[in-house]
């Protein structure tokens, strides 16, 4: 297969195209994905399956680097992974987990405060029992407390928290997590770190 190439002086040079494809070789290798995981802000993305797939992140197969949705965050402790909405305003805050009927496994609240103090978090117009893992600036716990649908006196950390977790009551303890281990954060866009 041969293409023309006309020269400033209007004659026609002949050239083969596979010369041309041999100069974009070294592209095309520079722009393959390679076996290694993608960064991640440093973080790493939750478990995927056989495949290689995680589970509602089309950019994987893609090969785009995947990422919680818009205003959520993935909170990752070893093999366990919480999708969690994320709560960076104050009225957002203030609304916190208020007249849901569940709280599905895997799923909870971050809240993520500006500065590092003494939390207390209540229970009004909440209908399901929770636990709030409380934790410092590099997110590990510094407190797990459970609390107890529509109870109206608060509950406080035992130390300074910037962030703190809500999921359904009982699962830190069935998952093996405790105070002073240390999660991994991965803020969608938007998610107000």
């Amino acid at each position: 297969m041969t293409a023309h190439i006309m020269t400033r002086r209007g004659r026609p040079v002949r050239s083969h195209l596979w010369v041309l494809a041999l100069g974009l070789i070294p592209f095309a290798i520079g722009c393959l994905a390679t076996d290694e995981p993608a960064a991640n802000n440093g973080q790493e993305p939750p478990a995927s399956d056989a495949q290689g797939q995680v589970s509602g992140t089309p950019e994987r197969s893609m090969g785009v680097a995947p990422s919680p949705a818009a205003g959520h965050a993935w909170v990752i402790f070893g093999a366990d992974t919480v999708v969690a909405e994320v709560a960076a305003t104050a009225d957002q805050r203030a609304d916190g987990l208020m007249y849901r009927e569940e709280v599905p496994d895997g799923t909870g609240m971050l809240f993520v405060f500006q500065d590092n103090e003494v939390r207390a978090f209540w229970m009004a117009n909440t209908y399901v029992p929770l636990d709030i893992a409380y934790m410092d600036p590099s997110y590990r716990i510094v407190d797990i407390v459970q609390m107890e649908p529509l109870v109206t006196d608060t509950y406080p950390s035992s130390a300074p928290a910037m962030f703190a977790l809500e999921v359904r009551q009982g699962w830190f303890a069935e998952e093996g997590i405790g105070v002073g281990d240390q999660a991994e954060v991965v803020f969608g866009v938007g998610a107000g770190r």
